[in-house]
This record gives structure tokens, C-alpha cells and sequence, in this order.
């Protein structure tokens, strides 16, 4: 009986019974895409010095080669992104002392600019790879990466910690090591939400894209080939039409991504949803269906799957006949007293520092002028995403629960994610120019018109994972309307929605600094705020008021988490258990 389930036995009769028509319709799409990333790829690495022009074409014939080279960096960008945010939610959850250090780390990380993250890669990244194109190509996938990685982190690291109670003690039943239990129950609960954030992520690679791609370094501009570069250029040239097709490459590569990996990702990771009947909200994808069919996948994936147990298996670790509980009970008090007071010092240090840095380089005087313009930029944050709650909540939770349209919207919603927000100042300029708007009010909404998409991914992630019967159980008990909504929806998808507020929130502080600052063509639009202040100072060249800048962002940022995001974030993990 136990031969049924012999993977040996299984690849063996699939490699014996020969390749069928999906087999040979897969062929040309996986050959296609492999040497389509092959020649990228290839290019990326090429003779190159600093003061070297790298032309842009705004012809659209090379719109699908930059296409490429840029599809390529965000998907390498992700694949580091995923990587770190594994280790990081996994070592977040595990280690309560890492954890009081890596949150506000990370809070500070989602908050400095993609250009503060420019500052300091650039040049090493460029000493690394001397005389190469690759050191530039690293230098722009680092900052894709940083757009990336804070979100898919924090989501992780919350469904982690919002794993049920009822399958932690089925963990501890069965005796998981904590390596089992990531693997096992931890990673598959949070996969989901993980990859509707990495679509997130995805589309907010392509919001900060033109900053990553268009590089300034030693006085020197880079304009590596890709989307972001061309749209850069076309800005530059007040070229409306250049827009119009840098908006159609954009879209056809979305909806190809989204087909190609998403889809079936998002079709494949169902399976996790916790609940015992799967219902009617089961994701579709023909490309895995077609994979399903197929001999030969069907034949490598069993492989991949059985190497890839056999690798974690010589890293599991052994359980000690302890629970949880009472092995971190048993640890010695002195080791967290300790921790507690080296993060204390490196504090007070870094205060210190702080304090000598204002006095000697910038004055408390543009120090309080900074702050005012961090307050008012504050205010916009909280507004917007406010609006922005009201308005997307209850969207979100519709669409949620009813996958017929989830995947009908995904691309839709993926494709406004990814809209670099540059691609709308000439329409901005063109209205305010024309109707004399005041910039303080008319230039807020471009902060939240990328990072709104963040409640949007989220929320919805979190309504397709209610469960079933809990739906079922509140049609039978004739709860209906506001009431419905009040004790079923709102509560579920209460984690859910402040994960994707605060990565809403943090994202908007950073595009800040593209939306109180709008330049097209030699027109320039300057609304108060903190993010057109680092963006003034950084085209000017003054390192210690960019410093000074990011820094008062970082703060602002911490603090609003730490007494407002924070608190809501825990009365959130209290209601879900």
C-alpha cells in the first residue's frame, strides 16, 4: 500500500509514459523565457567607467529590450527581498531580544528614501565592480530591493505571529522543531498573504523605478537601458507620446508577469488557506493547469520537491522534549537584562552623536524648520491614508470575497500599483498651471496614489482567507448588513489591514519626495513638506541637510509607529487569537 505513495516509483511511470501536448505547449513559453533572461542578463555585464553616456532611444522599437532589462532587476531585486525577508521574519519571531532591535530597525529602513539608499550603495557598489557595467546594474537592483523588502518582511513576520492557537498546539503535539515548525506550519499560513505582498512589492519596484534606474553619482548622470530610464528621458524632453507607449510597455509587462508567475503562484499557494473546505474562492490559472497536465514538469517538480526536503532535512534540528513555552521560560534573565542595557547605551550613543552632528553642521535653527515641514507632511500621511481607508476598506473586502472578480482586478490593480507617479506630472503641471491650484493641497493625493494600493493588496489577501465555515456560520445566524460587517469582516481582516496601512504609510513618506516636488520639462512645482526639502537638497548637492532630512523622516516615521501603528498592530494580534 505504501508504494502508491513511492515519489521514485511516481517520476519513473511519468518518464515511461512520454511527453504529451502540454508537454509541447509549455516547451516554447519556458525556452522563450530562459533565453530572453539569458541575453538580458548578458548585457548587464559589460565594459563601463563612470563619465560614460548610455544613450536612451525614446523609439518605441526599443521599448520591449527595455522592458526586459528592467523586468529582469525587479525580479532579481525580489528574489533578495524574499530571501531577507525570510530570515528576517523568522529570526524577528523566534528571538524576542532580536525582535525589540529588528522592528524599529525596520521601521527606520521602510522610512529612508530610495535616494538616502542611493547615497550610500552607489559608490561601493561602483568600487566593487571597477570598470563594469554590473556595478551600476547592482547599484539600481539595491534600490529596487529597498522599495521590496520592508513590506514583504512585515508581512511575513505578522501572519508569523498570527498563526492560530489551534495549530500551535497542534505544532507542539507532533513535536516540531522550530526549523519544522517554519517550514511546516509558519511559512505555509503566511504564504498568501506573502505572495499578494509580493505583488505589492512588485508594483512598488516600478513606482520608484525612474530614481533607480536614472542614477546620479559624482556629478555624473547614469541612465542605464530600461523602463524607468525611458521614462526619465521623455520627461526630460516633455515627449507626451514617449509617455503614452512607456505606459503600454509597462502594462503589457504586467500582464505578462502576472499570467507567467503570479497566477499560478497565487492558484498554487490556495491550498494553504486554512480551513477545512476549500469553498468558492479558489484562485485559477491556466498556465498551472497546464503544468499540472504536463509529464515532464510533473516529473522535475517531484525531483526539485524531494532534493529540496532532503536539503532542509540536514539543517532540522532535533526537539529538546520541551515545549515553547518552557524553553524560553528556562533561558537566563541575566542575557536579557544585558541585551536590554547595550540597546540603552548604542541609544544614548547615537543620541549623543545626533546632538554633535546639529550643532556643529546644520543649527537648531533649520533643525526646528524641519521639523515644521515633517509636521506638515505628517499631516498629509495621516489624511490620505485615512481617505484612503475609507475608501478601499470595503472595496478590498468585496473583491476578497469573491475570486471571480480578485482575479479579473489582480492585473487591474497590480498595473495602478506600478503607475510611476512621474507619469502623471504632465497632466499635474498642465491643471495647476492652467487653474492656478495652490501646490500645498492639489500635489498631497500623488503621495498616496502608489502607496494606497498597499491596503488594497493586503486587505484583500486577508478577506480570501476568512475560512469558509466562519462564512457559512454567519449566513445561519441571519447576520446581515453593518452587523455583518461589525463581527465577521472588520475583525478578520483587521491584521491584515494594519499591515498594509503601516507599509501604506511608510511608503508614503518616501514618495514624498516625487510628489511635493514635480518637475516637467523646466517647470517646477514645490508644495512645504519634508519630502521636497531632502529632494531640494539632494539636487543641491548638500549631503549634511539630506542627512539631516532622512534623519527627521526616520523619527517621525518611528515615532508614529511606535505610539499609534504599534498599538494598533497589537490590539490587532490580540483580536485574532
Amino acid at each position: 500500500m505504501l508504494e502508491l505513495f513511492n515519489p521514485q516509483k511516481s517520476i519513473t511511470a511519468l518518464q515511461t509514459k512520454g511527453p504529451n501536448r502540454w508537454d509541447w505547449a509549455l516547451l516554447p513559453i519556458v525556452l522563450a523565457m530562459l533565453a530572453a533572461f539569458a541575453f538580458a542578463a548578458m548585457q548587464m555585464s559589460r565594459p563601463f567607467v563612470v563619465g560614460e553616456i548610455l544613450d536612451i532611444s525614446l523609439d518605441p522599437s526599443y521599448l520591449p529590450y527595455y522592458l526586459l532589462r528592467t523586468i529582469l532587476r525587479m525580479f532579481t531585486a525580489l528574489a533578495f527581498s524574499l530571501l531577507f525577508s525570510l530570515v528576517f521574519a523568522a529570526v524577528a519571531v523566534k528571538y524576542a531580544a532580536a525582535e525589540k532591535l529588528m522592528i524599529p530597525m525596520l521601521d527606520i529602513l521602510q522610512s529612508v528614501p530610495i535616494l538616502g539608499f542611493q547615497a550610500i550603495a552607489i559608490a561601493p557598489f561602483i568600487a566593487l565592480f571597477s570598470g563594469d557595467l554590473l556595478g551600476v546594474e547592482c547599484a539600481a537592483i539595491f534600490a529596487i530591493f529597498t522599495s521590496q523588502a520592508w513590506n514583504m518582511a512585515f508581512s511575513l513576520y505578522q501572519s508569523m505571529r498570527n498563526v492560530p492557537s489551534e495549530l500551535n498546539e497542534a505544532a507542539r503535539i507532533f513535536r516540531l522543531s522550530s526549523w519544522q515548525r517554519f517550514w511546516r506550519l509558519e511559512l505555509p499560513f503566511a504564504m498568501p498573504g506573502l505572495l499578494w505582498n509580493m505583488m505589492m512589492s512588485m508594483s512598488g519596484g516600478w513606482f520608484f523605478l525612474v530614481a533607480a534606474e536614472a542614477i546620479s553619482v559624482a556629478g555624473q548622470d547614469i541612465k542605464l537601458p530600461g523602463i524607468g530610464s525611458y521614462i526619465a528621458v521623455a520627461i526630460e524632453a516633455k515627449n507626451g507620446m514617449a509617455i503614452a507607449y512607456a505606459i503600454m510597455a509597462m502594462l503589457a509587462g504586467i500582464i505578462l508577469y502576472d499570467q507567467l508567475f503570479f497566477r499560478p503562484l497565487l492558484a498554487w499557494a490556495d491550498k494553504f488557506r486554512f480551513e477545512e473546505s476549500q469553498g468558492d474562492t479558489a484562485q485559477q490559472s491556466w498556465l498551472l493547469d497546464w503544468m499540472r497536465n504536463s509529464v515532464w514538469f510533473r516529473a522535475w517538480t517531484q525531483k526539485l520537491w524531494r532534493l529540496m526536503a532532503k536539503a532542509l532535512s540536514w539543517f532540522s534540528i532535533s526537539y529538546d522534549g520541551t515545549s515553547e513555552k518552557a524553553r524560553a521560560t528556562g533561558r537566563s534573565p541575566l542575557w536579557g537584562k544585558l541585551w536590554d542595557v547595550f540597546l540603552v547605551v548604542a541609544a544614548v550613543a547615537a543620541a549623543y552623536r545626533l546632538i554633535v552632528f546639529v550643532h556643529s553642521d546644520v543649527g537648531w535653527a533649520e533643525v526646528g524648520h524641519v521639523i515644521w515641514l515633517g509636521l506638515i507632511t505628517l499631516c498629509r500621511v495621516m489624511i490620505l491614508i485615512g481617505l484612503a481607508s475609507l475608501v478601499w476598506v470595503p472595496v478590498s473586502v468585496w473583491i476578497g470575497l469573491r475570486p471571480q472578480y480578485s482575479q479579473r482586478v489582480q492585473a487591474v490593480a497590480q498595473f495602478l500599483a506600478a503607475f510611476p507617479v512621474n507619469l502623471m506630472f504632465p497632466i499635474v503641471v498642465f491643471a495647476m498651471v492652467s487653474w492656478n491650484l495652490n501646490a500645498n493641497i492639489w500635489l498631497s493625493p500623488l503621495m498616496v496614489f502608489g502607496t494606497q494600493w498597499y491596503i488594497l493588496f493586503n486587505v484583500v489577501s486577508g478577506a480570501a482567507s476568512i475560512p469558509n465555515e466562519l462564512r457559512l456560520a454567519a449566513d445561519n445566524l441571519g447576520l446581515k448588513g453593518w452587523l455583518k460587517w461589525k463581527r465577521v469582516y472588520l475583525p478578520a481582516v483587521f491584521p491584515s489591514y494594519i499591515t498594509g496601512a503601516i507599509t501604506a504609510s511608510g511608503g508614503s513618506w518616501n514618495a514624498s519626495i516625487v510628489a511635493e516636488y514635480v518637475t516637467w520639462g523646466k517647470t517646477t512645482l514645490v508644495a512645504d513638506g519634508l519630502g521636497s526639502y531632502i529632494k531640494q537638497m539632494t539636487e543641491a548637492g548638500d549631503f549634511h541637510r539630506i542627512a539631516l532630512g532622512i534623519g527627521v523622516m526616520c523619527i517621525f516615521v518611528m515615532l508614529l509607529n511606535r505610539f499609534f501603528w504599534r498599538k494598533l498592530y497589537l490590539l490587532a494580534e490580540d483580536r485574532s487569537r
